[in-house]
This record gives structure tokens, sequence and C-alpha cells, in this order.
């Protein structure tokens, strides 16, 4: 596992311990986020609604934001950067495609202060949350930024097709340079809303090897739990068939399409809301002691993540719900499930499959995480189909079946006596 400081990750000095990633503090980063973000995107405005082309996939848009500001940028009081935005006109459809619209898009980035976030995983990336809990801003190292432009053309193919996927849906790429580095960025949906607790949180692969929290995991406040947490914690989280059935489809058609791409070692972020408990505790749609509403980009909550095509771009979000999936545990108590595949970025490249020969000579090589993507996506939905997510048994069946049986058996009775 990769310790935060290879990834460039280290605490800051000053007395605040601001973080800061590749020497740039957090606030500065913040700050040249929302400067560039706001700049290119108002500057999209001007460029005519037309057909992606093939070649806009590969689009680099550069502009200098100096701290004195210039005839283009207002000044401000960050060090000098320059803000590269990849695919602009790309990225522009994706959005439109999920009804977001430039105002509402700079709005929701812009406005309010970010919001930065625990990472509980190996990358050492940062995340920032948009304060109406629409969108994430993650940092990404050079490879994954790399192979996303690269994913773009099908990627784009995949979305015309099926806007309604649990992969992820991304709105933007971005770099800022500054001092000699490069710090790259992807806007994506927020899969987990604030607005109401996780009471548990999850990150499967459908992997047992070393899949279990760690001890300092285990001590934060919301921890983030593995496989074989979920295995010891639950019996499974159960669904009527129709909600089942339209979840494993979704899933099923998501891995081979990350299975087309040759991609794995992706993960379902799971967030498991209990209705029971928020009743008695009180901390339901409640943020920052304000009532919250529910996310407003199309397809971004699990709910209409899973919906089938028939179904109209209609928000199914509620206050009461949030977009979250209702499902049961084996004791009957009522859950709303939040969910979505995360950390695509991953192409099965020679360095992974010479980390899973490594292991798999010193382990099994089936439980191990990194594994052919064929391999890797059939494993992942056996896990979550069988261990994860399970079909609520109708009682009205069961109890209709008792009484013919009962039937059955008194008719057998009858006809033996006479």
């Amino acid at each position: 596992m990769s310790s935060a400081n290879e990834n460039g990750v280290s605490g800051s000095s000053n007395n605040s311990r601001e973080k800061t990633y590749k020497k740039t503090t957090s606030s500065a980063l913040k700050g040249a986020i929302q400067l560039g973000i706001g700049y290119t995107v108002g500057n999209l405005t001007s460029k005519p609604d037309r057909d992606v082309l093939m070649q806009d996939f590969y689009v680099v848009e550069s502009v200098f934001l100096p701290s004195e500001g210039s005839n283009l940028t207002p000044a401000h009081h960050y060090p000098d950067f320059r803000f590269k935005t990849y695919a602009p006109l790309a990225f522009r459809y994706f959005r439109e495609l999920f009804g977001i619209k430039p105002d509402d898009y700079l709005y929701s980035i812009c406005k309010e202060p970010l919001i930065e976030l625990s990472n509980p995983g190996a990358s050492g990336s940062l995340f920032y949350l948009t304060s109406d809990d629409e969108f994430i801003i993650k940092t990404v190292q050079h490879k994954e930024a790399e192979f996303l432009q690269k994913l773009l053309p099908g990627y784009y193919m995949n979305l015309n097709q099926n806007p309604r996927t649990l992969l992820p849906k991304f709105y933007g790429l971005y770099c800022i340079q500054s001092g000699g580095i490069n710090i790259r960025l992807v806007v994506m949906n927020n899969v987990l809303p604030r607005s109401l607790k996780m009471h548990y949180k999850y990150d499967l692969k459908g992997s047992t090897y070393k899949r279990r929290a760690s001890r300092k995991e285990r001590e934060k406040a919301c921890p983030t739990y593995k496989d074989l947490d979920f295995v010891d914690m639950h019996d499974g989280l159960y669904f009527d068939t129709e909600t089942y059935n339209a979840l494993m489809k979704t899933l099923q058609r998501d891995c081979r399409v990350l299975e087309s791409f040759k991609i794995m070692d992706y993960s379902l972020l799971l967030g498991v809301h209990v209705l029971d408990q928020s009743h008695r505790v009180g901390d339901v749609n409640i943020v920052d002691g304000k009532r919250t509403v529910g996310q407003k980009v199309l397809y971004s909550t699990a709910m209409e993540s899973i919906q089938g095509d028939g179904k109209a771009a209609e928000a199914l979000t509620t206050d009461d719900t949030m977009g979250g999936i209702p499902a049961k545990t084996h004791r009957d108590e009522k859950l709303l499930i939040f969910l979505g595949i995360i950390d695509i970025l991953q192409s099965y490249r020679f360095m992974k499959k010479l980390e899973h020969s490594w292991k798999a000579l010193v382990y099994d090589g089936d439980t191990v995480s990194v594994h052919r993507p064929s391999f890797y996506a059939n494993r992942f939905l056996k896990f979550m189909s069988s261990r994860v997510f399970r079909k609520i048994q109708r009682k009205s069946t069961t109890r209709a079946n008792s009484f013919i049986m009962q039937v059955l058996h008194n008719h057998n009775g009858i006809h033996f006596e006479c």
C-alpha cells in the first residue's frame, strides 16, 4: 500500500495544519480551481453548440492567471498559475447530457467554499465537495488523467447509449500548473450525499485478500469498511425483486463496459443509511444546521442510475429518500442505499500484470484484488449478486404456497379415507 507521502501529500508545517498537495496548500488549490473553472466555463459560453467531433476529444485549452490580474483574468491572492482545460466541448456535451447548465455548474463550484473530504484510500488524492452536494473534485495522477483522455471517445459513445449508469460521471478534466508542478483534477458526480448520515460505508471489490479496514480507519468517526468487514457485519442487503433485477442489470452492463476498456481494480462505493436509527437521532436531511434538498443533476442519484431506459428523465429524488434505493436487512430494518462504481481509471497494464503474478506466487491468485479484467468483472459481479445484494422473498407467495400445500394434504387425506 502506497503511503500518502509517496503520492505527493504531506502535512503542512503551519499552525493550522493545512494540507499540502505537491507543495501547494489546500486553500491555494481550492482558489485556483474556482478561478480556473470560472474563467474556462464562462469563456465556453461564447462558443456555439454543435456536434462533438473526434478531434474535440484531444483539444487542450490554456490560460495564464497571474496574481496581479490581466486583461482577461481577475487579480487574486494565490501564486501565478496556468489553467488547462481538456476536451472542453466534449465535457460541455457531457454536462448538457446530465442537465447541468453552465450557470448552475459555475454556481455550484465557484459560489461557496469547497469542502475538503478525508481520503481513506492509498492514492493520496485530495477530494473536494461542492457545498450543494452535487460535485466531487478529485486530484488524479498523470497516468490517470492520460487514461481518461484516451477513454473519452468510448465513454462518449457509452453515455449516448446509456446515460443511466453507476459508472463515474465525469464533468470536467483540468490541470493547474504553478512553480513547475502539475496538479490534475477531475470533476465527478457525488455518490454519497452529506444530507443523510451514512451509518455504514464500504469500499467493495469482491476480493478477500487483505480486504479489511485498518485499525486506524476503524477509529474514525465514519470509517470506510471493506469486503471482509461487510461479510462480518451484514447478512446481505435485501431488495424487492424488481429493484434487485434493475440493480444487477445495471452492474452487469457497467462491468462489461469496463471489461471492454480493459479496466480493473475498481470498487463499489456503498453507503447504508438506517432509517430506524435516523428517526431516533433526528439526523435526516440536516447539514450544518440547514435542511437540504436532493441532488438536481439528472441520473446522479442511486435510484435514477438503476432505472430502465424506458423512464423519462424525471427527478426521482425526494426530501425523504435523497435518491437512495429502499432496502432492508434480514431483520427487516429499513434502509436507504447509495452506491456507485469508483476508481475506474486503472487500465490493465504490464505493471498490474506483474503485480498480480507476484502476489499469486505468495497468495491464492483468485483472491487478490488485481486481476485480469474479465476475471475481475466476474468475481466482482458474483460477490455483489450473492453476498451483498439479495432478493426479498415475497411472504405472500410463501403463504400462498403453504395454503396450497395444506389443501393438497387435506385433499389427499380425504381421498385415502374414501
